[in-house]
């Protein structure tokens, strides 16, 4: 498929270090991916869905001890450590090379080595970055497929470069106490061994377009973030591109496929997924505006949860070429299942089998121990293809991308934070995604329910020290001619009894609306201690049952005494960061402490 010296020597140094059988190039073909998922199904790694119901879907598990992301096995591998920052797992390049050498060596025995040329974002456009996994598991094969856009063209248009993102996967023996997800950013290179789930393993997505990226867009000077992308139209035909972070749990693939509320469906207003994960925003240089890019080329969603109610748009997508990870199957009608889907779960006389792969009965649920009762694991899986969602937007292959009018920060606070305010100006609005702070999830490995702060969501993912990714926002601010409005939202705030006040879901768009209609200047706010927070009566109620204008009070109200109690978590947060927090961070810190009293 090339000539690339740099490409050819590099697999010849990987497939000498691991020692495969054979090295297979992946053409991005369906006649090749349709050999390897009958392969797949020969062995057992795949099993075949009912055709009628599921066409092309299939079902894989993963190893029990290997279902989610782990952050303390994934490390930025730097020459010094505050390169990297106190908020990543950091080892010297050359000490983790060495110790990642001998995991390797002799992990593809009997195996084959796949070479997986892909793009992130579509090829030819500026956003483009190209990469190339080679992997020892057809899994990861079939889900790059999916998630990214693979074939001879990215070779073509890669030529004679060396700028590639190299990336190394293994299974080897799938050892959890010798399981590696390292990145070295200055090496341009990922080496992910002992594990076969998707966020460890699919390197396009999390180690790729956000740890790689973000270091990569610092040096460039563009930014790969956290952020769904979504194009709000209004009745006359007019859309609205919005950006919006969320950490785990807190619906963003939910927002992203807003399916709008009956009485704004007809009026006319729809909702367009350009993104549900990732987003790569550069400047345009004609309008001096944010333009955003979904690098991915597919979804790679929670399944528990997703639902008629919850999210159709998606529930539509994974009907057809998908792949469905650690859910619950039900071996009667030979098709998939999980919590939250319906009150139909399989039962034991139609074969239900869990996540684990063994016989299931659902009367043994129990919400306290879902992993080990559940009939699909918390965090499974669906790998699905964009270009089958309903509500896909007509931008989602635009060379380009769209422009961004408001950027949304999203966290899960039972008291603290209004449904929604906008910050000040993008240096405060920094400094509001700054100390976004959240409920952790099952979709990073450890423990549940606890609260941690959550840096524009990107915790878990920026290649660098997130003192300098803060930074690297504020530069941003001075190149940003026409820069988007910077709002923060809470759909989770509760009432006295802890049940959710905010109806959520496509009721989101109400908030939305407000949000964009400040874009345009079309509405006022109130000044607030912690920024410009709506008037009850500007977001749009009607038709919403059970949500006064009182109860819309409380929504937006500003908990000062819960704010004060926030400061002294934030500032151990700042200090944990290190030295690299810029001096604004501390000083919008001090200016909220002062207007809160």
């Amino acid at each position: 498929m090339t000539n690339n010296k740099f490409v050819l020597s590099w697999i010849d140094e990987m497939a000498a270090m691991t020692k495969p059988d054979k090295i297979v190039w992946i053409d991005g073909t369906e006649e090749q991916a349709e050999a390897l998922r009958r392969e797949a199904c020969s062995t057992g790694e795949l099993i075949k869905l009912n055709e009628e119901l599921l066409p092309n879907c299939y079902l894989h598990r993963t190893a029990v001890n290997d279902v989610a992301r782990v952050e303390g096995r994934t490390f930025i591998c730097t020459p010094t450590k505050e390169e990297a920052g106190n908020i990543n797992n950091w080892v010297e390049p050359g000490e983790m090379y060495a110790k990642l050498k001998k995991l390797y060596t002799g992990s593809m025995k009997g195996r084959t080595m796949y070479v997986i040329p892909y793009s992130m974002g579509v090829v030819g456009s500026d956003f483009a970055k190209i990469g190339i996994e080679l992997t020892d598991s057809i899994y990861v094969v079939l889900n790059m497929l999916i998630m990214t856009r693979v074939g001879q063209n990215v070779m073509d248009s890669l030529g004679d470069s060396p700028d590639f993102i190299k990336g190394l996967h293994s299974k080897a023996t799938l050892d959890a106490d010798n399981r590696y997800i390292t990145h070295f950013p200055q090496d341009n290179t990922i080496m992910s061994v002992n594990s076969g789930y998707g966020g460890n393993v699919l390197l396009g997505k999390k180690c790729f377009a956000l740890r790689i990226a973000s270091y990569l867009g610092r040096k460039e000077g563009w930014m790969a973030e956290h952020m769904l992308i979504l194009g709000l139209e209004y009745p006359n035909g007019d859309i609205k591109y919005i950006t919006a972070a969320f950490p785990s749990a807190c619906g963003k693939t939910n927002l992203a496929m807003l399916i709008p509320p009956e009485i704004f469906k007809k009026k006319g207003y729809k909702v367009w997924t350009v993104g549900d994960d990732i987003a790569w925003l550069r400047v345009n240089k004609e309008d001096g505006r944010l333009y955003a890019v979904n690098p991915e080329n597919g979804f790679f969603g929670v399944a528990p949860g997703t639902n008629e109610k919850s999210n159709p748009n998606a529930l539509a997508t994974t009907r057809r070429d998908t792949i469905f990870t650690n859910v619950c199957y039900n071996a009667r009608t030979n098709t998939v299942w999980w919590e939250g889907l319906d009150n139909n779960p399989p039962k034991p006389e139609d074969g239900a089998v869990n996540w684990k792969g063994e016989p299931w009965d659902y009367r043994s649920y129990d919400k306290a121990d879902k992993i080990n009762t559940s009939g699909a694991h918390p965090n499974s899986r669906f790998t699905t293809m964009a270009k089958n969602c309903p509500c896909l937007s007509a931008e989602f292959n635009s060379l380009k991308g769209v422009p961004v009018t408001a950027i949304i920060f999203g966290g899960r606070r039972a008291k603290t934070a209004p449904l929604v305010y906008q910050s000040f100006g993008w240096q405060h609005g920094t400094f509001v995604g700054s100390i976004m702070a959240s409920e952790t999830t099952a979709a990073a490995a450890g423990a549940i329910g606890v609260v941690r702060r959550d840096p524009m969501a990107m915790r878990p993912f920026v290649g660098y020290n997130m003192g300098d990714y803060w930074q690297h926002w504020l530069d941003m601010g001075h190149v940003i001619k026409n820069k988007p409005l910077i709002f923060h939202v809470n759909w989770f705030r509760t009432d006295d009894k802890g049940n959710f006040i905010w109806p959520g879901f496509g009721d989101n768009m109400r908030v939305l609306l407000w949000i964009l209609a400040r874009c345009a200047g079309e509405v006022d706010a109130v000044k607030t201690p912690i920024g410009y927070v709506p008037k009850p009566e500007d977001i749009n109620i009607e038709g919403l049952r059970g949500i006064t204008t009182e109860t819309m009070k409380n929504l937006l109200s500003v908990d000062v005494e819960s704010w004060k109690a926030d400061i002294a978590n934030i500032k151990e947060f700042y200090n944990q960061v290190g030295d690299h927090v810029p001096a604004e961070m501390w000083q919008e810190l001090a200016a909220l402490e002062k207007r809160l009293g």
